[in-house]
């Protein structure tokens, strides 16, 4: 078992995983795993520059994070970052922050990167379970990643659709206007083509769905009093609920939502719009459910992590 340690730092949130990963036989074990929201990429779409307060927020959170993998050993540690700071005049800033704090350098993956990762994390204990091929879809702060393959990646791309981005970029209102969210819409469905052109949407036989926003709208169609990703790992949910969690997340104001009992407070003003991308998506591929996986990029980069070790 090698124990190690991968931060994932998107445009909305930063997240740790501590795990000793066994190489060997492929299996991995959780030490501790954690999530702050950090909104990383506040005004990137607008400014093309990390905004002073958010890179404050990134490096409070790293300290917390650093002083978690000095107590549990891990021998070595890996650090992504994704679509904000990939975006970024001043990344720089970014990466000389993070290197000082944790004493690696982040790597500022692209997007076919990141979506690798994430399928190799999210469908590591799929086969068998539930039949390929898969269409794994990450919807982060700033981008959505689409990868499809079955036992290996045959096809990914990302688009520049997340949901802190669709919310500053079409100027949500609480709630957002019918204009806004048709707006929203049509971006998404001319990103959704951009993806189409590089991945098979329509040919899957199993939608696996990742990260916050697709975790919360699962969440509540399944009516949990307070988040349980045991509850929530492998979850499937039919399209007709995604469609009627979607409807009320876009007419409830911030008050409504806020009192959600899943919701974790950064996600109050942005997950409408990844409701959106969730919906659109289902609604291109056709598929009838998704499956909701709690293993993700973290995982991916877990894994790798080990095997570099062990080199």
């Amino acid at each position: 078992m090698t124990r190690v340690a991968a931060v994932d730092c998107g445009t909305n949130s930063i997240r740790l995983l501590v795990a000793d990963v066994d190489t060997v036989g492929g299996g991995l074990k959780d030490l501790d795993r954690r999530m702050e929201i950090v909104r990383l990429g506040q005004g990137v779409d607008r400014t093309g520059r990390l905004a002073p307060e958010a890179l404050e927020r990134t490096f409070a959170a790293c300290r917390r994070y650093a002083q978690i993998i000095d107590r549990l050993g891990a021998v070595r540690t890996r650090f992504v970052a994704t679509s904000a700071s990939r975006d970024a005049e001043n990344r720089a800033d970014f990466v000389r922050g993070v290197e000082d704090i944790l004493g690696v350098r982040p790597e500022v993956i692209s997007g076919d990167e990141e979506a690798e990762l994430s399928f190799t994390g999210a469908t590591g204990e799929l086969a068998g379970r539930v039949p390929g091929p898969y269409l794994v879809v990450d919807i982060g702060g700033g981008s959505t990643e689409f990868v499809a393959g079955t036992d290996r990646v045959a096809a990914a791309r990302s688009v520049d659709i997340g949901c802190v981005r669709l919310t500053e970029r079409h100027h949500f209102a609480d709630p957002p206007t019918p204009q806004q969210i048709a707006a929203a819409n049509a971006d998404i469905a001319a990103a959704l083509d951009t993806a189409e052109a590089t991945v098979p949407l329509r040919e899957t036989a199993t939608l696996v769905g990742l990260a916050g926003s697709v975790t919360t709208v699962a969440a509540i169609a399944l009516g949990l009093p307070a988040y349980d990703s045991a509850a929530l790992h492998h979850a499937r949910i039919p399209v007709e609920q995604v469609r009627e969690v979607t409807k009320h997340l876009l007419t409830a104001d911030h008050a409504e939502r806020a009192a959600i009992p899943v919701m974790h407070p950064g996600r109050v003003d942005v997950i409408g719009a990844g409701a959106l991308v969730l919906l659109a998506v289902m609604e291109r591929t056709g598929a009838r459910e998704v499956v909701v996986s709690e293993h993700d990029i973290l995982d991916g980069l877990a894994f790798a992590c080990a095997a570099a070790d062990g080199r």
